[in-house]
Order: structure tokens, then sequence, then C-alpha cells
């Protein structure tokens, strides 16, 4: 099992949480096989509250990927496409079964002292 931790701005945090956020997008994705997403919600929250499961990786032109994201996509189209500005590429974690957690958890308690830009590898 492959785990990693992603820095979420609270707004996409939020929609993952209720539910209507279905993919989380990327400019690059990991190397490994991604089987869980921890969630790691920015500032002004700054902790881990949930745990994700990645039931696939898509990779696409960033229109393509758009075609086929958009009702669960937890963002507007032009927020989408200027995070995909210049790029030919797109991808997005399709996101599955959440677990939140009672009590959100600080990046210490992982072993990590500052949040990733991208994201990091989780072992355990």
């Amino acid at each position: 099992m492959c785990t990693i931790l992603l820095s979420i701005k609270p707004e996409y945090t939020n929609q993952i949480l209720k539910g209507s956020k279905k993919f989380e997008f990327r400019r690059s994705v990991a190397k490994r096989k991604v089987d869980r997403i921890l969630i790691y919600s920015t500032a002004p929250e700054m902790k881990v509250v949930a745990m994700v499961e990645v039931i696939g990786v898509m990779k696409d032109s960033p229109k393509k990927l758009w075609e086929k994201t958009r009702t669960h996509a937890g963002i507007s189209r032009p927020k989408f496409m200027d995070y995909y500005a210049n790029r030919s590429v797109a991808y997005a974690y399709q996101l599955g079964e959440l677990q939140k957690f009672d009590t959100p958890k600080t990046l210490a308690e992982y072993g990590i002292s500052a949040a990733p830009q991208s994201f990091v590898y989780i072992e355990g």
C-alpha cells in the first residue's frame, strides 16, 4: 500500500469532505501507484483532516480531462484552465472512500516538519 500526503486548499478540502469533489487535479503525479491520499488542509487549518482511497489516476489533455471530470471537479472551468495554463498534460487522482478524522492530525505526527509543495510519501 502506498500513501501520499497532499497539501490541498481548504476550499477544495471542504468539497472533498462533502463528497462533491471526486477528483484531485495535479500537474504531476507520484511515480508509484498510490492507494491512499492523506489530505493536509492548508492555512488557516494546517492539519491532516482525512484519508481518501485512490480509485485510479487519469491522464489527458486539460480540455479532455475537464470534459471527463467536470461534474465532480469541485473547481470552476476558468480556475481549472488557469491551473493547467501552458500544459499539454493534466492528471487527476480519482477519489473513492473517504475517512474523515474525528481529531485532525499534525504534520509532526507523520514525521513531517513542513507542508509539501507537491506531495510526500508516507511510510507505514
